[in-house]
C-alpha cells in the first residue's frame, strides 16, 4: 500500500534534512534518520547527554526528542515562503527504561489543518521496543517575511 506524500517539496529526501548548529538536536546528539512519504525518523543516543540520575533515559530528552521531529515534520509540509510552525503542547507517556544504546523517534500526522498540527510520535529503542508515546500540537502561523 503507498502512501501520499505529505511534505511541500515532493522531492524531499533524507539528504535535504540537516540538525541546525547551535540547537538542542546537536547538544543531545540527533540525527535523522529515515524520511519516507509520510512519516520521519530522528534519532538520539541514550548516554551522559541524555539520561537522568538514575543512568535511565531522562524523559525531558524524549520530550526534546519528540518535539524536534514532529515540529521539523511540520515545517517540511509548510510553504516556508508562507508559513512557520511552532509548538504549542506536547505530552508524553514513558513506556521502558532505556540505560544505553540509542532510541529513535517516529512522527506521523493525526491531522494537518490550516493552523495546527497534531503528530503521533512513537519512542523505540534498537530492539524495536516501544519506548515512549507522546503527542505533538504545532501551530501554523503565517510568516512575518511575507
Amino acid at each position: 500500500m503507498s502512501s501520499k506524500i505529505i511534505w511541500f517539496n515532493k522531492n524531499l529526501s533524507i539528504a535535504d534534512l540537516t540538525i541546525t548548529p547551535n540547537t538542542m538536536g546537536i547538544a543531545l546528539g540527533m540525527k535523522w534518520y529515515e524520511l519516507g512519504d509520510d512519516f520521519l525518523k530522528i534519532s538520539m543516543p541514550v548516554d551522559e547527554r541524555t539520561k537522568q540520575p538514575y543512568g535511565l533515559l531522562h524523559g525531558g530528552a524524549s520530550c526534546a526528542l519528540a518535539e524536534t521531529a514532529g515540529s521539523v515534520a511540520s515545517y517540511f509540509v509548510l510553504d516556508p515562503s508562507k508559513f512557520i510552525c511552532v509548538g504549542l503542547e506536547i505530552n508524553a507517556n514513558h513506556l521502558r527504561a532505556v540505560k544505553d544504546g540509542i532510541v529513535i523517534a517516529t512522527a506521523k500526522a493525526l491531522h494537518l489543518g490550516s493552523t495546527t498540527h497534531v503528530w503521533d510520535i512513537k519512542i523505540h529503542d534498537e530492539r524495536e521496543r516501544l519506548v515512549c508515546v507522546s503527542r505533538l500540537t504545532v501551530a501554523i502561523l503565517r510568516s512575518r517575511n511575507i
